[in-house]
């Protein structure tokens, strides 16, 4: 079994980044890719957000919108969120139901990726999710 390092004692794993779509981007992580809203705030300082669940109790992601709008800057092509599945029906499930909801996969820079069967897709805001059939080896 592996061991935390001397010192780091981290019991959860919270990825945050700002949008000007909110609802748009909740819709496609919890509507399209189903991961389960945990939490949601309104007018915390300005701020609106919400936390989606991920697989684990202590892995989250969060998206906030502030008054003023967002200074999140364009994504790049590798600035990723890889999703690892248990087998290719279970990702070809979630394929369907985002290409039901009008996503279409996109080209990913890294070959990597499609010799490894993934497909990946864009968020409303351009930020690239990968979903991988089976989970990596390492």
């Amino acid at each position: 079994m592996n061991e935390w390092p001397k010192g780091l004692r981290v019991t959860q794993v919270r990825v945050a980044r700002p949008t000007d779509r909110l609802a748009e981007v909740v819709e496609f992580y919890s509507g399209c890719l189903g991961l389960p809203e945990l939490y949601r705030f309104i007018g915390h300082a300005g701020y609106d957000g919400v936390l989606l669940g991920l697989p684990g109790v202590g892995h989250h992601l969060e998206f906030t919108s502030h008054v003023d709008g967002s200074p999140c800057p364009a994504p790049t092509a590798e600035n990723l969120l890889v999703l690892y599945f248990d087998g290719e029906s279970a990702m070809y499930e979630t394929v369907a139901r985002l290409g039901d909801a009008g996503h279409e996969p996109v080209p990913l820079e890294n070959p990597y990726w499609a010799e490894n069967g993934a497909l990946g897709f864009a968020d409303p805001d351009g930020w690239l999710v990968v979903l991988v059939p089976r989970p990596a080896l390492h």
